[in-house]
């Protein structure tokens, strides 16, 4: 019997597998963390160390009530660190001293103090939404105390780093960067300016050094091959790159209006890391920013509301210094594979507002400890608003609906939208009928595909560290369908490989084009010979 759809978390399940109620970084959760310095004046030593260096000081720590001994601490390099602050965004290296030491299979916490989001739940959410659709860290809330005082309502964000990696690529050997952004005045000679992690492709293995964060042992090269080929043989790029994964984390960049990441004017904030079979893989950075709270695009003066509401589905199309856009959606296809992800993370999201439900739920979760943070940067009469209103008379921050409202009613209008994709129904592998003797030694998959298809593509593969193959499915009435031209596509596939079939469908007509499942870097059918039978 044919299963339902298959949720697949990732190439390799942890080698301490969270479970239910006790994964650490589960959505709903607000985790306990109690610190214990002994050093005096701590706040003013954990200044020092990240002012004049990335060092820890050394703390034990309770997580939910198990007691973990000489953790490493230390104030996170961020955006929102300020010495003397009443409260910095913090990291805890829990194998600071024993190696070995691990919370839940998390060796690194990251406890974010959420820069410039009065409503304090723009990286959980925006991550929530991601991970639908691509690798993407996990975040939930944790409250902190330190030598028995309360020091704050922090996020707590999964890090980037050889767990995460070995979770969602089943190694983490490969080369590995993360862009960030440098200033004019530290690019060197001969090197092109405001350029920043662009992927921008310069003959000086020296520009590479400022734009981007090595957090492997090597790989510069591999970096520098990367850009090579995206600026001289784009047609070679998906030898190099996961270019599907690369085109869902534009797309939610873009609807999220995320311009603190490659989408923006630095092209910052995002990690790259090259898998076993050569492809460097995307991964979101830091979410704080999202919904607009970032807003330069382009150079020059910061986008106002409006602009942020409207902003381009196809931003940066035409830039050549956005050449990660550029290159991969001047191909007709792979544009259209970009929309289909725009109009699928629009759809599943925010046109049917469920963002705004859920983003109301993560406010009420947090609520209580929000109000007892005597270290919070922003008024309870300012959490509130924040999601229906703008907050702030400098930064200008938006609120949540506000932008998102009037963004989703923007973009299912656009013209490069608005083409009506090919609908697939009724997936299903045909089985032996019940009178049949013959048994079953091939998969045929049949799909109805209506709203005038060009193309119907069968992509699949037989078990999950595979690399994803594909064969076109007819509708010519010779493979098992009724008759030529009644909407059911087949295509059938050797099970001489594997009695095990994983795969999706893909529908293309001259102007748009579709997948079912919607999200099918996660979510696939499945089926086995087996159950043919």
């Amino acid at each position: 019997m044919n299963k339902n759809l298959l949720f697949i978390v990732g190439f390799l399940l942890f080698s301490l597998a969270l479970q239910g109620q006790d994964n650490f970084y589960q959505t709903d959760a607000i985790r306990q963390i109690k610190l214990t310095i002994k050093q005096e004046n701590w706040k003013g030593a954990l200044d020092s160390l990240r002012k004049n260096g990335d060092d820890f000081l050394v703390a034990k720590a309770n997580i939910d009530g198990k007691e973990y001994a000489n953790i490493g601490v230390k104030y996170r390099a961020s955006r929102s660190f300020k010495i003397g602050a009443k409260r910095n965004a913090l990291q805890l290296k829990l194998n600071f001293i024993d190696k070995n030491q691990a919370h839940q299979g998390y060796q690194s916490l990251k406890l974010s103090d959420a820069l410039r989001d009065p409503s304090m739940i723009r990286e959980v959410l925006g991550y929530e939404i991601a991970r639908k659709y691509m690798p993407a860290p996990q975040a939930n809330y944790a409250q902190v105390t330190v030598n028995g005082e309360y020091y704050g309502l922090f996020v707590n964000v999964e890090a980037v780093n050889t767990q995460f990696l070995t979770k969602h690529f089943g190694d983490s050997e490969g080369s590995f960067f993360k862009g960030i952004a440098t200033t004019k005045n530290s690019t060197p000679e001969g090197c092109k300016k405001n350029v920043f992690s662009a992927l921008i492709y310069e003959e000086d293995a020296a520009c590479y050094l400022k734009n981007y964060e090595l957090k492997s042992e090597s790989g510069w090269d591999d970096l520098i091959q990367l850009t090579k080929i995206l600026a001289r043989q784009p047609n070679r790029i998906d030898q190099v790159l996961n270019v599907d994964r690369t085109l869902w984390m534009l797309a939610f960049n873009n609807v999220l209006v995320n311009l603190n990441s490659y989408s923006g004017r630095q092209s910052q904030n995002f990690y790259l890391y090259q898998d076993s079979t050569g492809h460097f893989n995307p991964i979101l950075g830091d979410l704080n920013l999202a919904f607009g709270s970032y807003k330069s695009a382009v150079v020059g003066s910061d986008l106002r509301l409006k602009q942020l509401q409207e902003l381009d589905p196809l931003l940066h199309v035409e830039e050549a210094y956005k050449p990660l856009i550029k290159q991969l959606l001047q191909d007709a296809d792979r544009e259209k594979i970009y929309l289909s992800h725009v109009r699928t993370i629009l759809q599943e999201n925010f046109a049917n507002g469920d963002y705004l439900d859920r983003a109301e739920e993560l406010q009420r979760l947090i609520q209580v400890p929000f109000i007892n943070d005597n270290n919070r940067k922003y008024s309870f009469d300012e959490f509130k608003k924040s999601l229906k209103a703008t907050i702030g008379q400098r930064s200008r921050i938006p609120g949540i609906k506000e932008l998102m409202a009037r963004r989703a009613k923007m973009l299912r209008k656009n013209p490069a939208l608005r083409a009506i994709p090919p609908a697939i129904t009724a997936v299903t592998p045909q089985k032996r009928g019940q009178y049949e003797s013959a048994s079953v030694n091939d998969f045929t998959i049949q799909a109805n595909v209506d709203k005038l298809p060009q193309k119907v593509v069968l992509v699949y593969r037989y078990n999950k560290m595979d690399a994803f193959k594909q064969v076109e499915m007819k509708d010519d009435g010779k493979n098992n369908d009724v008759e030529a031209g009644d909407g059911i596509f087949t295509a059938k596939v050797s099970a001489d490989a594997s009695t095990h079939l994983e795969y999706y469908i893909m529908a293309e007509s001259s102007a748009a084009v579709s997948f079912e499942p919607s999200n099918y870097m996660f979510q696939l059918y499945e089926t086995d010979i087996s159950e043919l039978n």
